[in-house]
């Protein structure tokens, strides 16, 4: 895990990820399956279909993905003027950015004193959680 302070929505916050750009697609960018018919069996959307629910969604696995687009080349390509900071794993988060901040799904925000959790996007868990 790498992370970085920065100063976000007037408040010194805690951003931290796993560091794995090359598998970061970005929040607007990162392939997803749709609960269209079944609230339990996600599925693509087919061409030209719309989700029923915008928001009840999850994200593909990292293992079912290839190498995400690298900087520059993600539907979220800049933010505040920064790009997706790179195409390889990054060890040092004094390299995350704007971007980070603001379009990587793997970054996680915190405000001082809580404990920090980064998602896990080998198995992603479902938008809207699911009665187990």
């Amino acid at each position: 895990m790498i992370s970085k302070q920065i100063r976000g929505y007037g408040k010194d916050l805690t951003i931290a990820c796993d560091g794995r750009c090359d598998k970061a697609w970005g929040i607007n960018g990162r392939p997803r399956l749709y609960f269209m018919e079944s609230a339990e069996t996600p599925r693509a959307l087919k061409e030209d279909e719309e989700p029923r629910d915008e928001d009840d969604q999850v994200y593909i696995g990292d293992n079912e993905l290839g190498t995400a687009p690298g900087p520059g080349e993600t539907v979220g390509m800049s933010e505040g003027g920064h790009l997706k900071p790179s195409a390889t794993p990054l060890t040092n988060g004094e390299h995350m950015n704007k971007w980070c901040f603001r379009e990587c799904e793997r970054g996680e925000t915190f405000e001082a004193g809580e404990t920090i959790v980064i998602r896990d996007l080998t198995k992603p868990r479902p938008n809207i959680p699911r009665k187990s």
